[in-house]
């Protein structure tokens, strides 16, 4: 069954990454989807992109924050399951095949996400290439579906969530007091483990990470404090340390 996945990937101020992204979406991707861009007031020519390249954007006055942006994104996105994407993230060879396929293994799964050069906790793993041309090499090589490389974990980071849209049905949109961003995706995930989804890293799905480009971007001087903001109001929610699900 082809199912279709709306893609949305919110940006800010960051067209020359989100050009990169998406044209390797283009490239490396046979599978039905649909990109939505939600920009938050950026002023670097990303509406005129998308107008260009003819995508579905939503363009916000200002800069809302990551949660909200994505909010935005879903309210509109038809796809039977729901992308929520980084803007300095490459896609390769296989990765949403590979990714879609985890999903619907079992019909307890509620999220997966792909492993990566740069992330926290279980989904970065050791890689070795150099640019973008030896990204797609690796991960064409890397991307052989293989189900024995999923595991289940607590978390999926928010830098390429995949969620069923009965998920996104069942838990909500994001929890919009995370903006402008961090712990937001953690949250995502204790909820849906809430309503008995399990989670899944898919070791057969590389994709790359620039890392925290836009965040850092937006906000040079008080990045740090930011995740420890987020860290504060995840053990406020729910009086846990997310650290603990790592």
């Amino acid at each position: 069954m082809n199912r279709l996945t709306s893609i949305i990937i919110p940006t800010y101020n960051g067209l020359h990454l989100l050009s990169s992204c998406i044209e390797s979406i283009r490239q490396h991707t046979p599978d039905p989807y649909e990109i939505i861009v939600v920009d938050n007031g950026s002023d670097d020519g990303t509406v005129e992109y998308c107008v260009r390249e003819g995508l579905i954007f939503i363009s916000l006055p200002s800069n809302t924050g990551f949660p909200a942006a994505c909010n935005r994104g879903l309210s509109i996105a038809s796809g039977d399951q729901l992308m929520l994407l980084n803007n300095d993230c490459l896609a390769g060879p296989g990765w949403l095949s590979n990714l879609v396929a985890a999903l619907y293994s079992a019909e307890d799964i509620g999220i997966v996400g792909p492993v990566t050069n740069y992330a926290s906790g279980r989904q970065q793993v050791e890689c070795s290439y150099s640019g973008p041309e030896e990204f797609y090499r690796f991960a064409a090589a890397y991307n052989v579906p293989d189900p024995a490389k999923w595991q289940e974990t607590m978390r999926i980071v928010g830098l390429c969530f995949l969620m069923k849209r009965s998920v996104f049905e069942a838990v909500g949109q994001l929890d919009e007091r995370f903006s402008p961003g961090h712990y937001e995706d953690d949250d995502y995930c204790y909820r849906a483990r809430a309503h008995g989804y399990r989670l899944l890293i898919c070791g057969d799905a590389f994709i790359h990470h620039e890392g925290s480009a836009s965040f850092k971007a937006g906000h040079p001087e008080g990045w740090a404090e930011m995740v420890s903001r987020g860290r504060r109001l995840y053990i406020e929610k729910w009086g846990v340390d997310p650290l603990i699900f790592i």
